[in-house]
């Protein structure tokens, strides 16, 4: 459960922290890409104010009654903490001890083994904080990468 300071995780190659709105722009080239979001399940982005709206999304999440999680997947090497995508949990159901995680990566990012990484993270939180028993992802059954990546 995320109560308080938005909980950052590391690991050998990544910091995963909160997004915040100066990931706005990174977001807007993610996620307004259309042929690169055609398996995510939502419209592209049409704008920076979408992009805004989409980090204040990711917020809410930390506020609803059953809390939940999306962190910002950056390298620790970058000082500047460049965004390459984002992971984490949504649909957070206590009772069932279940939830939904999503994660999206920048094509230029891609290849690296860096969402295998942050996930084997987010997991390993998740069964800690939120005590799940059950992680549900749901894949487009043309998107054969992130069917592999699920199956790791």
């Amino acid at each position: 459960m995320v109560v308080g300071e938005f909980p950052v995780i590391q690991t050998a190659r990544l910091i995963l922290r909160e997004i915040v709105i100066e990931d706005a722009p990174t977001l807007l080239a993610i996620h307004g890409d259309a042929e690169h979001m055609r398996y995510f399940g939502n419209a592209p982005l049409a704008d920076l104010a979408a992009a805004d709206a989409l980090v204040g999304a990711f917020a809410k999440l930390r506020s609803l009654p059953n809390p939940t999680a999306r962190w910002a997947i950056t390298l620790k090497q970058d000082a500047a903490s460049t965004l390459l995508g984002s992971c984490g949990f949504f649909a957070w159901n206590r009772d069932w001890r279940r939830a939904m995680l999503g994660y999206e990566l920048a094509p230029a990012a891609q290849g690296c083994g860096y969402m295998h990484e942050a996930l084997i993270a987010v997991l390993a939180w998740s069964f800690a904080h939120m005590q799940v028993n059950r992680i549900d992802v749901l894949i487009h059954p043309h998107n054969h990468s992130s069917m592999r990546l699920a199956e790791k």
